[in-house]
């Protein structure tokens, strides 16, 4: 027994079931006479609920996540070769599959849209980063992921210089000089018809997690607010079963006053009677 066959064991339960197995793999790794590992195992955090959400579609689905893993590897190889063409088709790639992957993420757990934002941001930073797409890739999540900034989009390729007009004679000269205007009108084009994508996605993205930030907000003010009633509720409680004690105290007392008063009496009718 290691360290990853067992975090492989415990990040494949649910949160609730983990701390209890967690205790127990480290007990038999103790009972084995492997402190050490023992040690290791106590150390392994409980996964968020949104972290064992990631993990368990890790498992589950494969073949999606290995798609979207291949997508994020083949965008940030784009961004590196600043082609635009490959940004703008891989961009929509990723649309497609992250929406696919958070679709059976929803399915298969109940999550509230804090926990659903949680996992989106894990899926992008898998894509961008690429430790995070291994940490995804393996299923051991503690804690969702997150990256800060957006990927840049391609910087305009350098144009090609434009040809001197050529000087009489040179008929070749003339005949090339319109197609490579045309060429490099083309792919002037293509740069701000990338650009304009690049912002396009960048718009969208910021307006879906404005989105999911005023949900998660709305979501966690009415937690707070219920949580506050049921507080206020119990403390109320909690102040008349305190003024109830004390008045079952105070008769408490009174009561042992009298059994007192009432055995020293007995006991000197008591002598008396012997006498």
């Amino acid at each position: 027994m290691d360290l990853d066959e067992v975090a492989d064991r415990l990040y494949a339960l649910p949160p609730p079931e983990f701390t209890a197995a967690r205790t127990a793999e480290a007990r038999a790794a103790k009972d084995a006479g492997d402190a050490r590992l023992a040690r290791e195992i106590a150390k392994l955090r409980k996964p968020t609920v949104s972290a064992a959400a990631v993990n368990r579609v890790a498992r589950e689905h494969p073949g999606e996540v290995a798609e979207l893993l291949e997508v994020g590897e083949r965008l940030r190889a784009a961004w590196q070769e600043q082609d635009p063409d490959a940004l703008a088709e891989l961009t929509r790639r990723r649309g497609e599959v992250t929406g696919r992957l958070g679709r059976l993420v929803r399915q298969d757990s109940e999550l509230s849209a804090a926990g659903a934002a949680e996992v989106e941001q894990t899926l992008d930073a898998a894509v961008v980063d690429a430790d995070a797409a291994e940490q995804v890739r393996r299923g051991r999540l503690a804690r969702p992921l997150a990256y800060s900034g957006f990927a840049p989009a391609p910087t305009p390729l350098a144009r090609p210089a434009r040809k001197t007009k050529p000087k009489q004679g040179e008929q070749a000269g003339r005949k090339e000089e319109p197609e490579d205007e045309a060429a490099a009108a083309r792919a002037r084009e293509e740069e701000e018809a990338a650009a304009a994508r690049a912002r396009e996605e960048e718009e969208a993205r910021k307006a879906r997690e404005r989105a999911e930030a005023e949900a998660a907000h709305r979501e966690w003010r009415e937690a707070l607010e219920s949580a506050q009633r049921d507080f206020d509720d119990r403390a109320a409680k909690v102040e008349r079963l305190e003024r109830k004690l004390a008045k079952a105290r105070r008769r408490l007392d009174d009561s042992e006053h009298r059994l007192e008063v009432a055995r020293r009496e007995e006991r000197h009718a008591r002598r008396r009677l012997d006498q």
